[in-house]
């Protein structure tokens, strides 16, 4: 889950996987994999950014889990 902003400054939390395209139009368009569209403050680069930090701590996450379960 990431977090982002509409353009009135509120903030609220999308599921990274469900991101399908993120488009710079100049407003940022997130279109998501139901084609639902969501205009947010952020830009492409740093909706990209958040999506990889996201999964980055999810398969890190699951891999210290995977070891720690072997070594027991």
């Amino acid at each position: 889950m990431i977090t982002v902003h509409r353009l009135n400054n509120s903030e609220f939390i999308i599921n990274a996987n469900q991101i399908e395209i993120i488009e710079a139009t100049p407003d940022t368009v997130i279109t998501l994999v139901n084609e639902r569209k969501l205009i947010v403050k952020e830009s492409a680069m740093q909706i990209r950014d958040m999506v990889i930090a996201y999964h980055r701590q999810v398969f890190t996450t699951a891999w210290n889990g995977y070891w720690k379960e072997g070594e027991q």
